[in-house]
C-alpha cells in the first residue's frame, strides 16, 4: 500500500475512532433567529431551492470533501456520496485527488459523474501542490475525470506543519493559483480545511481571479487533532483549536459579498446552522462529518442524513417567514445575538 493510500485510510480510521475530532466549537450557537408565530406561510408552499454552479438544487446543501483513493472502501464511500447528492439534488465535492496523478488506478474513485449527472461535482487538490510540481496537465486530468463543475484549491498549512510528511511551501502561491484562475474554464473555489478564511486570505484570492470562497472554519473536524495521531509529538494536540469559527470567519468574509460568491463550512451539525449560515451571507453550505459514518455503510443510509437536514432547514425557513431562499439569504435583521 502506498503511504498516500495509507494517510486516506488512517484519516477515515481516525475521524471514525476519536469522537473528539469532531471540535463542535463552530460559534453558530452564539446565534439566535427570530421566530415568526404568525408567518403568513403554508409549510407546503416553502421553497428552499437554490442555485450553484448553474444548477437548481433542493437547498443549499454541499457534500464536503471526504476521501477517495486506491481500495474498495474508499470507491464505496465516494459513490454512496455521489448517489445520495443526485437523490437529493444536492452538490458534492471529493477528497484531495492527488493521489490519482501518482497512482492512476486511484481514479476510479473519482469517476463518479455516472452516480450523479445532474448535481455539480468539484475536483480537488492542495494549493500547495502547485509549489511541488503540479502542472496545468495534471489539474486537466483531475478535472476531467470527476467531469467537474468546479475545483477546490484546499488551503491547510496547519495540516501540513503537523502531518509528518506535510507539503510546508506555501510561498508564492497566489501568483500560482491565478495561473489555474486564467487557465480552467470552471471556477475556482479557495477553501480552507477548517482553520478559517481571513479578509486578507480573500483579498489576496480575489486578485487571483477567484469569486468562489469557502470559508471553512474552526469548529468541526480538526486535521490538526486528526495528524497528531500520526505523529511523535503533541504539536497537533496544541493547535487543534487554532483558527476562526465559522461564525467569526462568516462575519469577517460579509463585506465581500458584493464581490465574492461565499460558502458556509465548519461544524455545521444541522439544518438550523445551515439555515443561520445562508442568512449571515453564504449561499451554499458544506457537511461533511456527519455524512462519513453513514456513507460507509450504504447510499440510503446518507440519504437519510441530508433528508434530516433537509427538513430542518426548511422548517427553520418557514419559522422565520421565509417563502424562499431569496428570502432568507442577507436577511440578518432575523439575528437576535451574535
Amino acid at each position: 500500500m502506498s503511504s498516500l493510500q495509507q494517510r486516506k485510510e488512517d484519516h477515515i480510521r481516525v475521524v471514525l475512532e476519536d469522537t473528539a475530532v469532531d471540535r463542535r466549537q463552530s460559534g453558530l450557537e452564539q446565534i439566535r433567529l427570530m421566530h415568526r408565530a404568525l408567518p403568513e406561510l403554508d409549510y407546503d408552499a416553502v421553497d428552499p431551492r437554490c442555485t450553484f454552479l448553474d444548477y437548481t438544487l433542493s437547498f443549499p446543501f454541499l457534500i464536503s470533501s471526504m476521501t477517495g483513493g486506491q481500495g474498495d472502501a474508499l470507491g464505496r464511500i465516494n459513490r454512496h456520496l455521489a448517489e445520495a447528492a443526485e437523490a437529493m439534488g444536492v452538490a458534492m465535492a471529493v477528497g484531495s485527488q492527488r493521489i490519482m496523478l501518482a497512482h492512476p488506478e486511484a481514479a476510479e474513485s473519482f469517476r463518479l459523474r455516472r452516480y450523479a449527472p445532474s448535481v455539480p461535482l468539484i475536483a480537488n487538490l492542495g494549493a500547495v501542490q502547485l509549489n511541488e510540481g503540479i502542472t496545468l496537465d495534471d489539474i486537466d486530468r483531475i478535472v476531467d475525470t470527476l467531469e467537474a463543475d468546479a475545483l477546490y484549491l484546499h488551503l491547510n498549512p496547519l495540516q501540513e506543519v503537523i502531518q509528518p510528511e506535510g507539503d510546508r511551501n506555501f510561498a508564492g502561491l497566489a501568483d500560482k493559483i491565478a495561473e489555474v484562475t486564467d487557465y480552467l474554464p470552471i471556477p475556482v473555489i479557495l477553501k480552507e480545511v477548517g482553520c478559517g478564511l481571513s479578509p486578507a486570505d480573500i483579498e489576496l484570492g480575489l486578485q487571483a481571479g477567484v469569486r468562489y470562497f469557502d470559508v471553512a472554519g474552526r469548529g468541526g473536524t480538526s486535521w490538526s487533532r486528526i495528524e497528531a495521531h500520526r505523529s511523535d509529538d503533541d504539536l497537533g494536540i496544541t493547535f487543534q483549536d487554532w483558527g476562526l469559527t465559522t461564525l467569526e470567519a462568516l462575519q469577517l468574509a460579509r463585506p465581500y459579498r458584493e464581490r465574492a460568491h461565499l460558502i458556509a463550512s465548519g461544524g455545521l451539525r444541522s439544518g438550523v446552522d445551515l439555515y443561520k449560515c445562508v442568512i449571515m451571507g453564504s449561499f451554499m453550505c458544506g457537511v461533511a462529518g456527519p455524512l462519513l459514518q453513514a456513507a460507509t455503510e450504504s447510499t440510503e443510509a446518507v440519504i437519510q442524513v441530508i433528508e434530516r437536514f433537509y427538513r430542518e432547514y426548511r422548517t427553520a425557513q418557514f419559522l422565520t417567514g421565509a417563502a424562499t431562499f431569496e428570502q432568507a439569504y442577507d436577511n440578518a435583521q432575523l439575528i437576535l445575538r451574535a
